[in-house]
């Protein structure tokens, strides 16, 4: 009963921000629309921002999750793109408020699991010290990151899936590439 609820608030806190601008939405609002009271949306959530960053981190590990291995880095991309294009304006709404950056940590966290796998797949990679691992993945998380947030805030114009996998097809061997850079930086 607990989890129908939960999913409940979370339904009706999307279709009030595929409305209206987040910082707008309130408890009340949420609650009616729901069909509960106060009490049981607190039992669930702190607050709004606690509830964002609950839809957030889920999106992320069903993307995540959905898309573990290397060869699907794309699709869960794509994914995550489609996501944002299925509620467009909620997207805009979280873009354009004061909780942007839970937006920016939910491409962060897309982009560091996805270059993480990529870099960790790659059989060089072993060899080659972490902190350049490291430095390798972190250029390319804020690469997509980037993009995405440019994507977005460009109106999500660009059809994700052609723009991703022209992307892919463009930087596919460079990261193997600044591995064996690494590996004899470290020779």
């Amino acid at each position: 009963m607990a989890q129908f609820t939960k999913r409940a608030i979370v339904e009706s806190f999307i279709r009030l921000l595929n409305e209206k601008p987040l910082d707008k939405i309130t408890v009340k609002e949420i609650v009616d629309d729901c069909g509960i009271n106060r009490n049981t949306f607190y039992y669930h959530f702190e607050d709004i921002r606690a509830l964002l960053t609950f839809v957030i981190d889920a999106e992320v590990e069903r993307v995540i999750t959905k898309h573990e291995s290397v060869a699907s880095l794309e699709e869960g991309f794509i994914a995550a793109a489609n996501f944002a294009l299925s509620n467009k304006k909620a997207v805009y709404h979280i873009y354009n408020s004061v909780s942007r950056e839970e937006l920016e940590r939910y491409l962060n966290s897309i982009a560091e699991d996805v270059m993480h796998s990529m870099v960790e797949g790659i059989e060089e990679s072993k060899d080659v010290e972490l902190e350049d691992r490291e430095l390798i993945i972190h250029f390319y998380k804020s690469g997509l990151v980037g993009m995405a947030t440019s994507w977005i805030g460009e109106g999500m114009k660009a059809e994700p899936e052609r723009l991703i996998r022209r992307m892919g097809s463009l930087l596919e061997g460079s990261v193997s590439e600044a591995l064996k850079r690494g590996l004899k930086r470290k020779i």
